[in-house]
């Protein structure tokens, strides 16, 4: 009956193995530390709610590639999000004060400096902190190399030819710009982003259609570009290189049997525009019959051909060498 202290069981035996538990001596504390607010269901990239969130907010009858126009004239592709992978990629997303809606840290990662500033400045601006194992990471990233950090950010807010203008007028030097032409592998884009920032460079154009977008691949080669280099979509290629001709820069295009060579190229001292084209079919036609120069960069002729992302960064360094 209810309080009999006499009942079998209710007594603990002399014998028992059970006493007095020994504390971790403060070695479990920090896994009673809170880790931030738990992001909502359709803000986790894993989850089922956000894929079935992703659908609703989708536009309909074919215009997902047009994107969305928001504040300032700025157009937003697809809607969907994406995950930035790899420790310096991550630091630079977070020191552009890029939106995040997620931090994730792989359990018992490594901590460095890159590491320590990621944690502590996603603390400070109260994006979410979620620990994540190896696996999870990886299957996030879809098998990036992650170093055990990955931000999940909006899709990328491209810009339109006159936010290029406008970033070249705000700069110190003479406008450069870099145009892409059917250049369709995101690392080749990220590639031209980091050179752009290294060389001098304001803003990255792309066609809307056949050409890669700021994914998180390309997040990732870049280093962190893709947050300080604005790039804008067009949807008709020469119709945007011929605004940029109207507005005063010299078109130049990068193909091989060119006018002249590289190094020879007396332009580069005023406003350009470099036009890359894939490795595979160079400049398209139309696009090669807007450049009011096409240029060539000399090579052994054992070589055929640079990939787009080299190319671009040959060409920018030369043009950036000459100004000096």
């Amino acid at each position: 009956m209810a309080g009999n202290s006499q009942r079998r069981g209710a007594v603990r035996r002399p014998g028992s193995k059970k006493g007095a538990t020994v504390g971790s001596g403060g070695r479990g504390r920090r896994a009673l530390e809170g880790r931030g607010p738990t992001p909502k269901a359709e803000d986790r990239v894993y989850h089922p709610a956000h894929k079935k969130a992703q659908q609703q907010t989708r536009p309909q009858g074919g215009q997902g590639g047009q994107g969305s126009r928001g504040a300032g004239g700025r157009r937003r592709s697809g809607g969907t999000s994406e995950v930035v992978a790899g420790r310096n990629s991550v630091v630079e997303a977070l020191r552009a004060g890029i939106p995040a809606s997620a931090l994730y840290v792989a359990a018992r990662v490594e901590s460095d400096d890159r590491t320590r500033e990621a944690v502590k400045t996603a603390a400070d601006r109260g994006i979410p902190l979620l620990e994540a194992s190896r696996t999870e990471l990886d299957r996030l990233t879809d098998g990036a190399v992650h170093q055990g950090l990955a931000l999940q950010v909006p899709a990328y807010e491209y810009a339109d030819v006159g936010d290029l203008l406008a970033a070249a007028e705000e700069s110190d030097a003479a406008p450069l710009l870099v145009a892409l032409d059917g250049v369709t592998d995101p690392r080749n884009l990220g590639a031209v982003l980091r050179s752009a920032a290294a060389f001098g460079g304001q803003g990255v154009l792309v066609p809307e259609r056949r050409s890669a977008g700021v994914t998180a691949s390309a997040w990732k080669t870049s280093a962190g570009a893709a947050a300080r280099i604005p790039v804008a979509r067009a949807t008709n290629l020469v119709r945007a290189l011929e605004q940029l001709k109207d507005a005063g820069l010299f078109v130049v295009g990068l193909d091989a049997g060119g006018d002249v060579e590289l190094p020879d190229l007396d332009v580069a001292t005023g406003p350009v525009v470099l036009v890359v084209g894939s490795e595979g079919k160079g400049l398209g036609r139309l696009v090669r019959s807007t450049c009011d120069q096409v240029v060539s960069i000399p090579m052994d002729s054992a070589t055929e051909s640079l990939n787009a992302g080299i190319a671009a960064g040959v060409a920018l360094y030369e043009v950036a060498r000459r100004r000096r």
